[in-house]
């Protein structure tokens, strides 16, 4: 024993210490807290005399009525979330905090409520991000709340410093001469079903001078929408759906540099001053009578953005580049290095795919994601069914297939790509369907020899005995076996 005492005495690290949370620094455990949910923030401080002021000091507060304990009826609930806010804000020291997120099913009964924790938030708290979210989800809403919407006083963000504006499912009341009052500190703002007239657009823009990126989703009232901008870098158009008004955008930002349509049905599309543009994401939803127009209208967009470089689109373009309003036969996207493809594997896909390769002959890198196609393809003529697929790939170095599951097609494209692909060096394989629990990986490569080889650590025979898919098996078996003889 005295030999035990003495060896710690002149070891002191060998003297175990018991700790807990309370000697963790304070600037952990505010770390910690701003994880939880702010009921669950408040209530730790219970936990001791520590912990009792530290739920008023957390950098966020993200009051999420989808996590508040519900009461019945419903109505009640939303009474003891509002009370439970204001006496949070009571409470709250006044130190500055970085993100306030509030979700909140809106009732004109609460504006004033919603209010004062706005103003709050603003002026008082000096947040730099704000999140207002009065959606949540279509099962909160009943034909009551959906004729109440919160309308924003965007003028209060003058006496703020946020930075950073995300809201959804309210109106925006602009103050007059918007663009002599200069809101200097927005740099990002993101709106989802947001009544945003054209007049509101431009007012909008031109009253954030230093707003860089913009984010428009589902939004309403707009008919000829113009986003013109020395400062805009990002800009995403999402959910825009058809209309009998023969609705417009123009997009004139000479900073731009990244910009993506999703499910966007404007009838004309302008693109101007697109020289800075260097990614491009098309995401249309794949129905062939609907969709496609609008699709082709996007993609058109090309010819005004010489300097592409990352290109994000669904495969339509067999039918795009056969028809005649396609691209002049000159075009070519020679900036383009990697490209990010969504498609199928059939005949009619690859020919598509290899038009589209021809556009691109400086392309590196390329990664092929499913596509869920709603309608089946049309019928490819004789000259192309039977013609075989030859892929353009002269500097392609690396393909990424995300979802391998060994369809006959699938192998007939890898046949494809192995033999034509003079440049390639790496194929990455994703196993399985998108949305698997667990997906592993495959990784063929081309060694010194020029022959192809296999590396998969975590495939193994025990692994493939415990998939389901007889298909998927013999894909899988394939790629081992022709890695040999490749």
């Amino acid at each position: 024993m005295e030999e035990m005492e003495e060896a710690s005495n002149q070891n002191p690290s060998a003297t175990v210490t018991n700790r807990n949370l309370n000697d963790l620094p304070e600037e952990l455990l505010l770390h910690i807290l701003t994880c939880l949910p702010i009921l669950e923030s408040v209530q730790t401080s219970l936990i001791s005399q520590k912990w009792r002021p530290l739920w008023s000091r957390v950098p966020s507060l993200n009051f999420l009525f989808e996590l508040f304990p519900p009461y019945e009826p419903p109505l009640d609930t939303r009474q003891f979330f509002a009370e439970f806010i204001d006496r949070v804000l009571i409470l709250r020291s006044n130190s500055p905090i970085h993100t306030f997120r509030l979700s909140f099913i809106y009732h004109g009964h609460y504006r004033s409520h919603v209010d004062s924790w706005v103003r709050s938030a603003i002026t008082r708290l000096r947040t730099r991000e704000l999140y207002l979210d009065f959606f949540i989800h279509k099962d909160f809403h009943n034909e009551e709340t959906h004729n109440h919407r919160y309308d924003f006083p965007f003028s209060v963000l003058r006496n703020g410093c946020v930075a950073i504006l995300g809201l959804t499912r309210c109106d925006l009341t602009l103050p007059a001469k918007m663009s002599t009052l200069r809101f200097c500190s927005i740099g990002s703002m993101f709106l989802n079903e947001v009544y945003l007239t054209d007049q509101a657009m431009r007012d909008l823009i031109s009253g954030c001078p230093n707003l860089e990126a913009l984010d428009l989703e589902n939004c309403l009232a707009h008919h000829h929408m113009k986003i013109c901008s020395t400062k805009l870098k990002r800009l995403a158009l999402r959910y825009f759906y058809d209309s009998e008004l023969k609705e417009t955008i123009l997009v004139d930002c000479p900073n731009l540099c990244w910009i993506s349509f999703n499910c966007c049905a404007f009838d004309k599309f302008v693109l101007k001053n697109a020289w800075s543009l260097v990614e491009f994401h098309v995401d249309i939803l794949h129905k062939i009578d609907r969709s496609y127009r609008y699709w082709n209208k996007v993609v058109r967009l090309l010819g005004q953005a010489p300097n592409v470089k990352h290109l994000n689109v669904q495969n339509w373009w067999f039918k795009f580049l056969t028809s005649k309003d396609s691209f002049p036969k000159s075009f070519m996207i020679h900036n383009l290095n990697h490209l990010e493809l969504r498609t199928g594997f059939t005949q009619y896909d690859l020919v598509g795919m290899a038009a589209l390769l021809k556009l691109c002959p400086n392309l590196e890198t390329m990664m092929l994601d499913y596509l869920f196609k709603i309608e089946e393809d049309e019928t490819l003529s004789e000259e192309f069914s039977s013609k075989p697929v030859e892929l353009s790939m002269p500097t392609l170095k690396q393909v990424t297939v995300t979802s391998y599951t060994g369809t006959e097609d699938e192998i007939n494209f890898m046949k494809i790509l192995s033999t034509q692909g003079v440049a390639l060096e790496k194929i990455i394989l994703v196993l399985g369907h998108v949305g698997a629990k667990s997906r592993l990986q495959m990784v063929l490569y081309r060694n010194a020899s020029q022959s192809w080889k296999c590396y998969a650590p975590d495939l193994s025979l025990t692994t493939l005995n415990h998939i389901d898919s007889e298909i998927f098996k013999q894909g899988i078996n394939w790629l081992f076996e022709s890695c040999l003889v490749f």
